[in-house]
């Protein structure tokens, strides 16, 4: 029997999948694609970006990275962290900013559908490269015209 690695995640209490999940980390100067990390949809999405941390500068990342703080803090950088609505630390024009900074970027995601299209993590991880690539020459002419 083929090994899939694949699980089930969950959005919500309501909303479930059985496949991956995609972890993207882009350059917040020229918007273009660092790395990819295919991970099973049970791993959460700040132990996923655990592993494609960048080395130096700020993390800028939506709630669902709050778990990241802690090792990001570690490999000395600033996390630039949307809080959760009802949280104590919540500054709801601090988040306001990091939703407009983060915005232009959202294109990256915006663009691409989420099925997967192969069984396997290994396959999966492949065709995201691919795709990554190909994002990061398109976005390359943009930025030299």
């Amino acid at each position: 029997m083929y090994n899939t690695n694949a699980n089930f995640g969950a959005k919500c209490s309501k909303v479930f999948w059985f496949g991956y999940k995609k972890t993207v980390l882009v350059d917040m100067g020229s918007g273009l694609i660092i790395d990819v990390l295919i991970t099973s949809a049970s791993v959460a999405d700040s132990k996923a970006a655990e592993s494609i941390l960048p080395n130096s500068g700020a993390t800028v990342a939506d709630k669902g990275y709050l778990g990241l703080e802690g090792k990001a803090k570690e490999n000395g950088l600033h996390t630039m962290i949307i809080k959760r609505n009802n949280m104590k630390t919540n500054n709801k024009d601090y988040d306001r900013f990091l939703t407009k900074l983060r915005s232009p970027y959202e294109s990256v995601f915006s663009k691409r559908d989420n099925l997967t299209r192969f069984k396997g993590k290994e396959n999966n991880q492949a065709i995201e490269y691919m795709i990554a690539t190909a994002f990061n020459m398109s976005r390359a002419l943009a930025l030299i015209s």
